[in-house]
């Protein structure tokens, strides 16, 4: 039977033998190759539908970041939130070093006031009615490079006067633990232990010879995290008042920003980082300057 067939290029239709079906030769009016179609496909079916384009690369590259993209993000969460508690850790570690550095500077300017008056700083001076007026924070502002903020202050008006407190936002970096959230500038997380045989009892400067127990078992300066004291302000710890558990939270209290350590300053200017699950007892005696410790205690609540 034949095969009736029409060229693609020319459109001349013509019968070919079914014995042609498949084969290709000169098309008999323009001469152009054609191929005869199988038999059983329709007229014009060959050559009459363009080759399909090649996908472009662009169209490539989207498919496969549609299918990565997922997979990535889902890798980096996880990596993220495995990292995450070490890049905290680190962050905290910088700034608790901070913190004891604070304290280390703290503790030189108090061996540089004593060298110079005889006597370490009071917790305050006194007006004439015995009412705290000046607090040993400012007393060291020469012994820590701020001799031009020292000699902005008046000491001939109360700490909390227009004048004297012009200068509460102007704390200097050194009254500050990167840890404490302080509610304002102005606050300081340090302060000295103050009480009838503590550190200082409050408008006494106490010499070399008065602690019995030695420098180095008498705590200074703690921290001192949520009380809200101005660093102008002269308030500190009540050594007489206070519990000792470092895990407190109230602002009488020896407490830290860090999470599980405080840092300390004892007399002879050493600092200690001394964890927060302490035993009270032996804390408060190392408050005192005459309690009969001869030795600072190896506890396990003393990280540093």
């Amino acid at each position: 039977m034949p095969i009736r067939f029409t060229c693609p290029h020319c459109g001349n239709t013509t019968d070919v033998a079914e014995q042609y079906a498949g084969q290709s030769g000169p098309c008999a009016r323009c001469n152009k190759t054609i191929t005869v179609p199988p038999t059983g496909i329709a007229p014009l079916m060959y050559n009459q539908f363009p080759p399909k384009k090649p996908r472009s690369t662009a169209t490539t590259i989207l498919i496969i970041l549609a299918v990565s993209l997922p997979v990535l993000l889902f890798c980096g969460g996880i990596l993220a939130a495995l990292l995450l508690p070490a890049i905290q850790a680190a962050r905290e570690a910088a700034r608790r070093a901070n913190c004891t550095n604070n304290l280390r500077q703290i503790g030189v300017a108090m061996q540089q006031y004593r060298d110079k008056n005889g006597h370490y700083p009071p917790a305050y001076i006194a007006d004439k009615n015995g009412k705290p007026m000046h607090s040993w924070r400012v007393l060291l502002l020469p012994y820590l490079g701020e001799q031009a903020l020292y000699d902005q202050y008046d000491m001939n008006q109360p700490w909390d006067s227009a004048h004297n407190m012009a200068l509460a936002d102007r704390i200097p970096d050194i009254y500050r633990c990167p840890s404490d959230a302080a509610s304002s500038n102005s606050i300081t997380c340090y302060a000295m232990l103050v009480g009838r045989n503590a550190f200082s009892d409050g408008p006494t400067g106490r010499k070399t010879e008065d602690f019995a127990d030695g420098l180095s078992n008498t705590i200074a300066v703690a921290e001192n995290c949520g009380a809200n004291i101005v660093w102008l302000e002269p308030r500190d710890l009540d050594a007489d008042q206070m519990s000792f558990d470092f895990s407190a939270t109230g602002g009488g209290e020896i407490s830290s920003g860090h999470p599980t350590v405080v840092n300390v300053l004892f007399g002879d200017g050493r600092v200690h980082t001394l964890s927060k699950a302490n035993d009270p007892d032996i804390a408060k005696s190392m408050s005192t300057i005459d309690g009969g410790e001869q030795a600072m205690p190896e506890q396990d609540f003393m990280i540093e």
